[in-house]
């Protein structure tokens, strides 16, 4: 007996550990990191150092030029670097900030588009809203009001997701018209807070085959997600692993 339960123990700890803790963990809507939101932050940090540390903010943009030149044309990054050419600070920040906009608004564009296929939009939301986290402090200083309509605008959106459940249970039906109102809110918000005399970025389209693309090479495990079948069956092992030691255990002390 002591072998089969030394077996079963076995067998517990292997599957304990080829199971992340963050299946346990995940929670609807979870953020993921924004890259271009954390260069702003990285950046400021640099130009705010006394004097501002302008070779060390132009070496950081560039870990993200590449991208925001795809995503919304070469002008926002050429602003940048001019503005850094010519040492002045607030208008690198500025600059940047604008870019934040507009990444707020390629995401918001980007999940009407792929408004049905619920990961994908789930994901580009959080995005959305880590570049809104990082614009926050800006627009909370200058209108609490507004910062905090602007993070209940990014709450309806969400809402407005719906939600597939789990086997059916506490599921939620989307409502495109609601998330159109949210999106238009936000975004006409923050152009006139950003003053931006246009949010158009250009044509770029992510879809399910480009966010799998993106776990690959983020390397961000999808079967974490526990809101899809598949990533149950680890699950479901362990608890016939378990309910198999509770029964094997009970039926020998009867013995």
């Amino acid at each position: 007996m002591k072998r089969v339960l030394l077996f079963f123990s076995l067998i517990l700890i292997f599957i304990l550990n080829i199971i992340p803790l963050n299946a346990y963990a995940y929670s609807y809507g979870d953020p993921n990191e924004e890259k271009v939101a954390e260069v702003y932050k990285q950046m400021k940090e640099k130009l705010n150092q006394e004097p501002p540390n302008f070779a060390e903010a132009k070496a950081i943009f560039e870990t993200v030029k590449e991208e925001i030149d795809m995503h919304m044309g070469p002008e926002p990054s050429q602003a940048v670097l001019k503005a850094m050419e010519e040492k002045d600070k607030e208008i690198v920040i500025k600059d940047m900030e604008k870019i934040l906009v507009l990444n707020i608004a390629r995401r918001l564009e980007n999940i009407e588009k792929n408004f049905n296929e619920y990961d994908t939009s789930k994901r580009l939301l959080a995005k959305a809203f880590a570049t809104y986290e990082a614009l926050s402090p800006v627009v909370q200083a200058k209108d609490a009001a507004l910062d905090k309509q602007m993070k209940g605008e990014f709450d309806r959106a969400l809402q407005s997701l719906g939600n597939p459940g789990l086997f059916g249970v506490g599921k939620k039906e989307s409502n495109i018209d609601e998330f159109k109102k949210s999106k238009e809110e936000i975004l006409t918000s923050m152009q006139k807070e950003f003053k931006l005399k246009s949010l158009e970025v250009g044509h770029f389209s992510e879809s399910a085959t480009e966010q799998a693309k993106q776990s690959e090479g983020t390397g961000k495990k999808e079967w974490t997600d526990l809101s899809k079948m598949k990533n149950w069956i680890p699950i479901i092992v362990l608890i016939v692993v378990i309910a198999g030691v509770i029964i094997y255990t009970t039926a020998k002390k009867k013995k």
